[in-house]
């Protein structure tokens, strides 16, 4: 994994590599920790029918309104429905194929693809929604028809943003999405909200020192429901109802928990290739510190060392489980130990 801005850096005279202004900006960013981007594909339908259902949902049943690519709002109980009508969904090729059968691989292909950009807790959303519609328009205007939602009932405020697969006028032309992909769009949905002056930034999360893989958007959402259900005075914990325990986190802990003690270096796995990964995205911050010094950004090259020294030791998920596992039992009371002895009782 090579640090995007050195790779990015153009040489100059001499063959000596230098920063640019942008490059620089970015590196102060992220030096800084200035709120990251998300864009993340989260799925999409392979028929008119499953379409329509994620239209509804992200209209909230029609108590949202829903923003197509020609600036209408459609709003209301049949708002999905006369959105998958108007793209003209049943006519796109591949839906009618024979779904799988269970345990076999679907391999239609999608009719419309499901996108969430999302910004930190804080973020105006009026911003956000405007940044996301000049996204939209600029990928997918005038080829694909899309439809977008805000969402604020969250933390975080989001934009569901929903596209059809096929182009218009070219049905044989269909939207794929890479990886490189995604990486354009994070660098572009960030560049668009800093022209709103939201200060946004977009680099992959081990260039900033996080080596987790980022949970699916469902397990988060009830990760923070648990957390936040935990930071309440023991006077509302009675009173508020217990979020629902995440299944898939049940199973990861109780799979770590059979291994303590008997296969523990299980939990290590891959541990040696996330260390080599570490190391060269070190290597590349202190090269990038050395050319900063070089062009007479030496207080930014101590801040770029700073932000080295800051980041956390490399750990699997099944080890940072663990860990997380032992302390909170480290902390819980012993059921065995005995009541104090609170002295003789009068009566």
């Amino acid at each position: 994994m090579s640090l995007d801005i050195v790779s990015y850096g153009r040489k100059g005279p001499g063959d000596v590599l230098r920063f640019s202004s942008d490059e620089i900006a970015q590196i102060r960013r992220t030096v800084d920790r200035a709120p990251e981007v998300m864009v993340k594909v989260t799925g999409g339908g392979r028929d008119a029918s499953s379409v329509q259902v994620h239209l509804d949902y992200i209209g909230r049943q029609g108590k949202l309104p829903l923003e197509d690519d020609e600036g209408r709002t459609h709003q209301g109980r049949n708002a999905a429905r006369e959105l998958a009508s108007d793209w003209q969904l049943d006519l796109c090729k591949g839906q009618y194929k024979s779904k799988p059968r269970k345990g076999q691989t679907d391999s239609r292909p999608k009719v419309a693809h499901n996108i969430v950009l999302s910004m930190p807790q804080g973020t105006p959303s009026d911003k956000l929604l405007r940044t996301v519609r000049a996204f939209a328009r600029t990928n997918f205007g005038q080829r694909h028809r899309y439809a977008m939602a805000l969402h604020v009932d969250q933390a975080h405020p989001h934009v569901h943003l929903v596209v059809k697969s096929e182009q218009e006028y070219e049905p044989t032309k269909r939207l794929c999405i890479y990886k490189a992909t995604l990486r354009q769009w994070r660098e572009q949905f960030a560049a668009l909200l800093r022209e709103e002056g939201v200060t946004a930034n977009a680099t992959a999360r081990q260039v900033r020192g996080q080596m987790r893989t980022p949970y699916s958007t469902a397990v988060h959402h009830r990760l923070q429901a648990l957390q936040a259900a935990a930071r309440l005075p023991p006077a509302e914990k009675s009173q508020h109802q217990a979020p629902k325990t995440s299944t898939f986190m049940q199973a990861k802990i109780e799979k770590v928990l059979r291994l303590l003690g008997t296969q523990e270096h299980v939990i290590d796995h891959g541990l040696e290739a996330m260390q080599r990964t570490r190391q060269g995205v070190l290597h590349d911050w202190r090269a990038t510190a050395q050319q900063l010094r070089r062009q007479g950004e030496a207080e930014l090259a101590v801040q770029v060392d700073r932000f080295v020294a800051s980041m956390p030791a490399v750990q699997t998920d099944a080890r940072w489980l663990a860990e997380r596992w032992k302390t909170q039992a480290e902390r819980r009371p012993d059921p065995t130990a005995s009541a104090p002895d609170k002295g003789p009782r009068t009566r």
